[in-house]
């Protein structure tokens, strides 16, 4: 019987639209011993070895990247790779930089030189992972927050638990600069989401020159946009109780502007959880609906993912994720061990809230 890497072999490529096929990417330890793993085990914070049936072993070195990244620091990272690990290296989904060695004696070597130049060596195990985020300010039209900046701020602060193994399991951080959610926010413990709290604003002098008017009301996910003449001229009309602030139509319409410097803000959720592992997979649910953007360094969402992160962390069983955590001590505690107000805005109230079991008069936490 041929093996499993022996039956991967690369298609006739018959377009140039999508991915390019893996395997000629895999380090040729990889290939060798594809299908072949008997186990892997951390070694340090931010190291890690896999070991084949055959004996050989694969080392993986992580350290912290960023979404966005210069040239410089790309050819950076490629002359590392071809020092240390024969050219290879792989970008995780949340933003890490991983090096798969074959010779032990470089981890040390790579991890002084990485640290040398600010990359930080963890994320494995019990710490914090890379936080992913959206664009924020630097690219996206509709952004409430900026997304680089409260990382940055975020990823300061925790710094010390991506370098370490003292959180009591994996914390996956994650921002969305706008309820749209490119973020994965979802599916990640400690969540932060920037929101719009007032319709779009229409430019009526402008509408007519720069948008589509049909195009824009059918862009409205709720239907709270409709064809209304203004002065005589063809025009639209925000229904602002229907509106749900998400900003799609000044995605097809510049001449409704939604962003609001003194309305717009970043919201906190927690209990996001993709993993099967022990529970099934959860999503995140809100714990404060509202915070001011400050920046440069958002000093009030930064303390509010800090006191989700020390609460866990000094109240969790070792391998607890946050979710498993909140359902072991219940929400009252959360709200009561976090300090966070309970306001109406946690009541599941969304009129189809009744898939939820939660839609009644009685808050069941």
């Amino acid at each position: 019987m041929p093996s499993l890497a022996e039956t991967v072999k690369e298609p006739e490529q018959l377009t140039d639209f999508g991915p390019p096929e893996y395997w000629p990417f895999l380090p040729p330890i990889v290939q060798r011993n594809y299908g072949k793993w008997k186990y892997h085990e951390i070694l340090k914070p931010g190291v890690m070895v896999h070991v084949s049936e055959s004996g050989e072993k694969v080392y993986t070195v992580r350290c912290g990247g960023t979404r966005e990244t210069s040239t410089t620091t790309t050819r950076l990272l490629a002359d590392l790779a071809d020092k240390y690990a024969g050219g290879y290296l792989r970008f995780t989904s949340r933003n890490s930089i991983e090096f798969l060695l074959d010779n032990e004696e470089n981890i040390e070597p790579l991890i002084k030189d990485l640290t040398d130049e600010g990359f930080p060596v963890g994320g494995m195990a019990g710490s914090v992972g890379n936080m992913i985020h959206t664009q924020g300010w630097l690219h996206c039209h509709t952004s409430a927050g900026d997304a680089n900046g409260v990382t940055k701020a975020v990823m300061d602060e925790l710094h010390k638990y991506y370098v370490s193994d003292e959180l009591p399991a994996k914390l996956r951080v994650a921002f969305a600069c706008c309820i749209n959610m490119c973020g994965s926010v979802g599916a990640s413990d400690v969540a932060l989401i920037a929101l719009h709290r007032r319709p779009p604003k229409v430019q009526y002098d402008k509408i007519r020159s720069v948008c589509e008017i049909p195009g824009t009301v059918a862009a409205c996910p709720v239907d709270a946009i409709s064809p209304k003449p203004y002065n005589g001229k063809p025009s639209v009309a925000v229904n602002e109780e229907r509106c749900v602030y998400c900003g799609n139509c000044y995605s097809v319409c510049p001449a409704m502007p939604i962003a609001d410097p003194l309305n717009d803000g970043l919201s906190l959720w927690v209990g996001g959880k993709i993993s099967n592992a022990r529970v099934k997979p959860r999503l995140a649910s809100l714990a404060v609906p509202w915070m001011p953007n400050e920046p440069p360094r958002w000093p009030t969402a930064v303390k509010a993912v800090m006191t989700v992160v020390e609460a866990w962390r000094k109240g969790a069983k070792r391998g607890e994720r946050v979710i498993e955590w909140i359902d072991r001590i219940g929400w009252p505690n959360f709200f009561k061990v976090t300090g966070f107000e309970f306001t109406k805005y946690h009541i599941d109230d969304y009129r189809l809230g009744e898939t939820t079991m939660n839609y009644s008069n009685y808050v069941r936490l």
